[in-house]
């Protein structure tokens, strides 16, 4: 089938170059353990890893005039053309330009974050939208009958990993098919699917630990010696098998999934894991 991942067969070699971009405002809570716990297990292995600590520092979340210094007094900001006219002319601000220098060293990206309101922390979201510049992360590529860019698949972080650290107050089966909260796949596509697989990224599944305000030590033990194992899998675990844009899945350029490849009854975000 077009447009179908090849079987998963491991390709990394030790030690790697992690980047955990952690959004926790308390360093020392749960989700702060848990950073430790990940840290340590990595460093075990010997790989080497750098923390964007958001809340630590003082992240700009806002994506605003100040972000385009350039920009002439008057004229209208309008944002992706603003990103990449600063982008191409190495003119982004200083803390962007070190959060992109620290995605492009990184041969595998985590972000962590506790789940607020159903989605990532606005510090976190605000690292996105002043991180991925139009000409970065997006905005790259041929625009043709043929492709639609350098997207889904392809882009600027192809070739590297990226996975999700998310902890949340919630059940497990409040998060579950038939959960209230809605399942926890679905909540997490946005992020999954559009952050990370749309600028090239291979989309490791996510580890989630639910009712983290009720645990006990005991609790938490087990919590982290599974975050240590799924760690020291980094290199190995299979990805996410979403459909890479350009590889004959999707009509150009309407970009809607063509007939006949979906399974059965499959609708929505399911579409687009093959």
């Amino acid at each position: 089938m077009a447009g179908r991942l090849p079987p998963f067969r491991s390709q990394w070699k030790m030690p790697m170059n992690v980047l955990i971009v952690f959004a926790h405002p308390e360093r020392q809570s749960l989700n702060g353990a848990l950073l430790d716990c990940a840290i340590g297990a990595l460093e075990e292995q010997g790989h080497t890893v750098r923390v964007s600590d958001l809340y630590a520092m003082r992240w700009k979340a806002a994506a605003d005039r100040a972000d385009f210094p350039d920009l002439a007094e008057g004229e209208r900001l309008r944002v992706a053309s603003a990103s990449a006219q600063a982008f191409a002319a190495h003119d982004l601000t200083d803390d962007v330009r070190a959060e992109q220098e620290k995605l492009l060293w990184a041969d595998t990206v985590i972000l962590q974050f506790p789940l607020w309101w159903f989605t990532m922390p606005a510090i976190l979201k605000g690292w996105v939208d002043r991180v991925y510049a139009c000409g970065f992360a997006y905005g790259v590529g041929e625009h043709s009958d043929r492709r639609w860019g350098d997207r889904y698949g392809e882009g600027v972080m192809a070739g590297k990993r990226a996975m999700l650290v998310v902890t949340t107050g919630g059940w497990a089966e409040h998060y579950s098919p038939r959960g209230i909260n809605g399942p926890i796949d679905d909540l997490l596509f946005p992020i999954n699917h559009g952050i990370l697989f749309y600028p090239g990224f291979t989309v490791l599944p996510p580890f989630v630990a639910y009712r983290v305000d009720r645990l006990d030590d005991r609790a938490f033990a087990t919590v982290a010696a599974a975050l240590r194992t799924r760690m020291q899998a980094l290199g190995t675990i299979a990805p996410i098998a979403y459909r890479r844009q350009n590889d004959g899945d999707y009509r150009i350029p309407a970009m809607e999934l063509k007939p006949g490849l979906e399974k059965p009854g499959a609708t929505g975000f399911a579409l687009h894991v093959d």
